[in-house]
C-alpha cells in the first residue's frame, strides 16, 4: 500500500505560499516570497536529499505543478533534473489541465476517489511539495499518511496556509526532529488519532471560576 507523505515549508505562523522567490506567487498580494533562501545551508540541503532518497512519485496541485513544470525541463543539466523529470506526477486539477512535462497524470474529475485507488495498490510513495489548495483536500479527506513541515524562523503574517479551515483535528505523533544552524526545524509526524484533551482545572470549580464561566460571551 502506497503512503501519501506531505514535505513542506512553513513560516512559524504556518504560512507556505511562495518559499522561493518573490515570482513564485505573488497572488492575493503577498509581497514576501523567497522567504526560504536566506535560511538554506548545505545541512538543510541534505536533509531533503534524504526525502528524495526512496523511490517516490510527487502529488502535486495544479499551480504548483506549472511552477514546478516551468524549471526542470529547461535545467536537465543540474544536480536532481534527471530525477524531477524521470518520476510520475500525478496532478490535481477541477479540470482537465495541459500537461506538457514527460509522465504527467491528471487525477481527473474525482481526485479523492483516485487517490484511494493508488493508495491501495502497489508502488511508489505519493510525495507533496507545495499545493496548499489542494492540502486542504486532503487533509479534509483524511488522506497524508506522513507530514514534514521544514519550520523557518520568519513570521509572514498573511498568506496561503499549510492548515487551513479544511482541516479535520486529529492527533500527531512525532517521528522525528532536527534543528539547522540557522534556525529551521525539520519535524515529521504521522496521524495517532484523535485529539485527546484533559483538564487541569480544579474537579469542583470555586465560584469565582463558576462566575467566569457564566460571563463568557
Amino acid at each position: 500500500m502506497r503512503k501519501i507523505i506531505v514535505s513542506t515549508f512553513s513560516s512559524l505562523d504556518g504560512v507556505m505560499q511562495a518559499p522561493g522567490g518573490p515570482a513564485e506567487d505573488p497572488t492575493g498580494g503577498f509581497t514576501l516570497g523567497g522567504w526560504v533562501f536566506p535560511h538554506f545551508d548545505p545541512a538543510l540541503g541534505s536533509r531533503m536529499g534524504e526525502m528524495f532518497a526512496r523511490p517516490f512519485d510527487l502529488l502535486l496541485g495544479r499551480k504548483t505543478y506549472a511552477i514546478i513544470a516551468a524549471h526542470w525541463p529547461y535545467v536537465e543539466d543540474r544536480p536532481g533534473a534527471p530525477l524531477f523529470n524521470g518520476v510520475t506526477k500525478y496532478v490535481a486539477s477541477r479540470s482537465k489541465p495541459t500537461l506538457d512535462w514527460q509522465n504527467s497524470l491528471w487525477l481527473g474529475e474525482d481526485a479523492v476517489a483516485s487517490l484511494r485507488t493508488l493508495k491501495a495498490a502497489d508502488g511508489p510513495d505519493l510525495l507533496v511539495q507545495g499545493s496548499s489548495d489542494f492540502l486542504q483536500t486532503l487533509w479534509k479527506n483524511g488522506l497524508v499518511d506522513r507530514i514534514t513541515m521544514m519550520i523557518f524562523p520568519v513570521v509572514l503574517g498573511s498568506g496561503k496556509r499549510v492548515f487551513g479551515n479544511g482541516a479535520i483535528p486529529s492527533g500527531l505523533k512525532l517521528i522525528d526532529a532536527r534543528s539547522y544552524p540557522t534556525g529551521v526545524v525539520v519535524a515529521t509526524y504521522e496521524p495517532d488519532g484523535p485529539v485527546k484533551t484533559g483538564s487541569f482545572q480544579r474537579p469542583e470549580p470555586s465560584e469565582a471560576e463558576l462566575e467566569r464561566r457564566r460571563n463568557l460571551t
